[in-house]
């Protein structure tokens, strides 16, 4: 491989994607740019290289030789590019996953970091859960999340730091027509011989899923089986109104169509939330993310756990650690 007088970084960007996702249409997404072009940059790098970095069919993209060993190279290129900028506070954008849109926790936090540092360039992204969430931090695909953080594999957490942000309080999304929807708080003894839906089967979610099964242990509820992942207000009041199954959510949650948010009281099933990036990341907005957290969960009492408020004891472990 014969070496040239100089490389652009954005070419190496766009090698490390398209390595990543082995998909030049996903890779192209990634990057907000037209597949033509990162396919173009894709051929110019391999030129002055002198090499073959990717094999290339109908059916599939794979790393050749030469790919597989330029890979970890280009990665440390960027890494460093990444660094120096930041040291300058001329950062790309810190992103910064919110689960989904409606949700209020991240929501919040993140416009205070706004606040906070609005020098920096902030953005939003909906990965579902932070499962799903983990894999991007870890591919430095996303930057930081929200969730559930003893739901992650001990692997996925070795990897990540985290930072308690609150106990949010569940609850349970009911057609407005349910027996129970005439409550204003529902005790979770009324739901004995429910099943409630909590995202079985998805797999960006398995950590509400687990909590769920925690939650509903000797008392009587069922989690649903899995179904079909409804995207879209229109398709979540579809499948709402042909199930009609209670489905296990949180306080902040929305109501959409003809549904109602009841808290769960007696005890108050508690949801932990988290702050959680990758550890060495570097960012100059990662600090001002981090204070806003702070910030907020303080004015807010999020860290305040109810009188009887239930949390497996996991959870409230690895609440009281903070990186």
């Amino acid at each position: 491989m014969p070496t040239p007088a100089h490389l652009d970084p954005r070419l190496l960007r766009g090698f490390v994607t398209v390595a990543d996702e082995l998909h030049f249409t996903r890779a192209a997404a990634r990057l907000y740019v037209a597949q033509q072009a990162l396919s173009r940059d894709v051929r110019r790098l391999e030129r002055e290289l002198g090499a073959e970095l990717f094999v290339r069919t109908t059916r599939q993209v794979t790393l050749t030789a030469d790919g597989e060993r330029l890979l970890p190279y280009a990665r440390r290129v960027l890494q460093a590019q990444d660094d120096l900028l930041a040291a300058f506070g001329q950062a790309r954008p810190l992103l910064v996953d919110l689960n989904s849109p409606g949700l209020v926790t991240g929501r919040l936090v993140l416009e205070r970091a706004r606040e906070l540092a609005p020098e920096q360039e902030l953005m939003a992204r909906y990965e579902s859960g932070l499962t799903g969430a983990a894999a991007e931090l870890l591919a430095g695909r996303v930057d930081a999340s929200f969730g559930r953080f003893a739901g992650l594999a001990p692997a996925l957490r070795a990897g990540l730091g985290q930072q308690p942000v609150r106990y949010e309080p569940m609850a349970v999304v009911l057609p407005e027509d349910h027996p129970l929807a005439r409550l204003t708080e529902v005790p979770l003894a009324a739901l004995e011989g429910e099943t409630v839906y909590a995202g079985a089967g998805n797999p960006r979610t398995p950590e509400w899923t687990d909590l769920a099964h925690r939650l509903f242990e000797g008392r009587g509820i069922e989690v649903a089986a899995p179904a079909p992942l409804a995207v879209g207000e229109e398709e979540f009041q579809r499948l709402m109104d042909r199930a009609r199954t209670p489905i296990l959510a949180v306080v902040g949650f929305p109501a959409i169509g003809s549904t109602v948010v009841r808290p769960l009281v007696d005890p108050v099933p508690l949801s932990p939330v988290s702050l959680v990036w990758r550890r060495g990341l570097v960012h100059p907005a990662l600090g001002a993310l981090r204070r806003a957290a702070s910030q907020v969960a303080a004015e807010n009492g999020w860290l305040r756990r109810p009188e009887g408020g239930w949390i497996p004891a996991a959870d409230a472990a690895l609440m009281s650690v903070h990186d």
